[in-house]
């Protein structure tokens, strides 16, 4: 089984990313993930349906071939950031192409704060449910990750490290 990995933080420093790579270490050996680049997606607009960008095809394509997607992802502005609110326009276009319908996608969102990211998930849910996504119903809205990870950004908090095994391995079943 082929997992496409969104990350929704296009900054390389992101704590999502080391958030992402210990949940997808925790997957058995027959489910592989291959990375989906969002930093260098042009904006989405309709005005591009009608010819062909290389970057929105590769995505689309990507999406398209996966059995599931995890999308991990912070929260700007309590919302979704805007690379993958990028993202998700691009694969639900053009009109009657949308590569999220019936796809599975699992949400989990970290932020150094209190919240968790809470509002990033919560709306990244809707969008998904809206395009047609099938949604795992478990929730990763991790508070305070920083605390979770070490200097070199491993998950050392064995609460947070039992947490996230767990969430991979309800991803897993689901996707199966």
């Amino acid at each position: 089984m082929k997992v496409a990995l969104v990350l929704g933080s296009i900054s390389q420093k992101s704590m999502t990313h080391k958030i992402a790579q210990f949940m997808v270490e925790q997957f058995p050996e027959d489910i592989q993930y291959d990375v989906v680049q969002i930093q260098d997606l042009p904006l989405y607009t309709q005005d591009l349906d009608s010819i062909t960008v290389p970057a929105y095809e590769r995505v689309r394509e990507q999406l398209k071939t996966a059995d599931a997607v995890l999308i991990v992802t912070p929260e700007h502005n309590r919302s979704v950031p805007a690379a993958l609110k990028n993202l998700l326009d691009i694969g639900s276009r053009p009109s009657g192409q949308n590569v999220w319908a019936g796809k599975k996608v699992a949400v989990a969102t970290a932020s150094p704060g209190s919240y968790g990211g809470i509002n990033s998930g919560l709306h990244t849910r809707q969008i998904l449910q809206a395009l047609g996504s099938n949604v795992l119903s478990a929730e990763v809205y991790l508070s305070q990750a920083h605390t979770a990870l070490s200097e070199e950004g491993k998950v050392i908090n064995e609460r947070t490290a039992g947490f996230l095994g767990k969430f991979a391995a309800n991803f897993v079943t689901f996707i199966k």
